[in-house]
């Protein structure tokens, strides 16, 4: 089946109280093992990649890899660019055919937030897109600016951001931060909470690697309904690429390399979308065409 919007799988989420595993790929193998791993426990899934996966990889191979995976996969797929902080970035990914985009600009002011996530939100409509966007600012990897409002999201003003752009995806800061954790983890479940009963849409969670399973699954509860998930999943794969290595240290052939940081990978996913209740919930059987996006009406205005 064809890519499906990002908002679609969002919203069966939301109404369903679960969550749907958001996982990066940056290469064939990486992108194989997220899908194997969604069909074999019949589950919808994100695949997504970063700006500095556009740097590694291209745009057109990304986009290539993702429209095979959605097209041949026999579970709902959406193509999500995650934390584009660049807006020629989220523009670009709208005009190739990305079913959800990220909008990230939490490293600014309140209002000017607000702005550049609004314009998105109007671009990416025309399109039937979906738009992510975050307020407050979740630390870590991905967190490399310093960040000019609130660290953790303020329950008043997600209400606000949320009713001023129009968002159809919130990633809140309650806790998390990117990479894997050196301390403690503590999450401010309530606060998960208080926002969901106030805005009432998808809830994003970020910086999900090496949360304890538990807290996961209460967040899920609590009213979050995707989970992304990275750093886990590649050392996954760097351990299974060691020990095969350690155990064949003349071996060349990349097929035969890769393969079983493939299966790693695979298993460790199908391990997170079990944690997300997502397991079964396979909802659609055949394309439903008005959910299909044109990218030709963006064409006019971006060149």
């Amino acid at each position: 089946m064809p890519l499906v919007s990002g908002k679609a799988l969002l919203a069966h989420a939301h109404q369903n109280q679960y969550a749907i595993g958001a996982f990066n790929f940056a290469n064939m193998e990486n992108l194989q093992a997220v899908i194997e791993a969604a069909e074999e426990l019949q589950s919808p899934v994100i695949i997504q990649i970063t700006e500095k996966s556009i740097e590694y990889a291209g745009l057109d191979y990304l986009y290539a890899l993702g429209r095979c995976a959605g097209e041949n996969a026999k579970v709902p797929v959406a193509l999500h660019l995650d934390h584009g902080k660049k807006w020629e970035s989220v523009i670009r990914c709208l005009r190739y055919g990305w079913t959800s985009v990220m909008m990230d600009a939490s490293h600014k002011p309140f209002e000017e937030n607000i702005a550049l996530t609004r314009k998105i939100v109007e671009f990416a409509r025309e399109v039937n897109v979906s738009v992510e966007s975050e307020l407050g600012f979740i630390g870590g990897k991905e967190g490399d600016i310093t960040p000019e409002g609130n660290i953790y999201t303020e329950v008043d003003e997600a209400v606000e951001f949320v009713r001023r752009t129009n968002t159809d995806a919130l990633a809140i800061a309650v806790g998390t931060a990117h990479g894997i954790y050196k301390g403690e983890v503590n999450i401010d479940f309530n606060r998960i909470k208080e926002i969901k009963a106030q805005t009432d849409i998808p809830l994003v969670l970020h910086g999900s690697s090496g949360v304890p399973d538990e807290m996961i699954k209460r967040a899920v509860l609590s009213g979050i309904n995707k989970v992304n998930f990275d750093t886990e999943i590649k050392l996954a794969s760097l351990e299974a690429l060691k020990a095969f290595l350690d155990q064949h240290p003349y071996e060349y052939d990349i097929r035969k390399i890769y393969k079983p940081a493939r299966q790693a990978m695979k298993e460790k996913i199908k391990e997170k979308i079990k944690l997300l209740s997502s397991e079964g919930k396979n909802w659609i059987t055949a394309y439903d065409s008005p959910d299909k996006h044109d990218v030709s009406l963006l064409t006019g205005g971006f060149n």
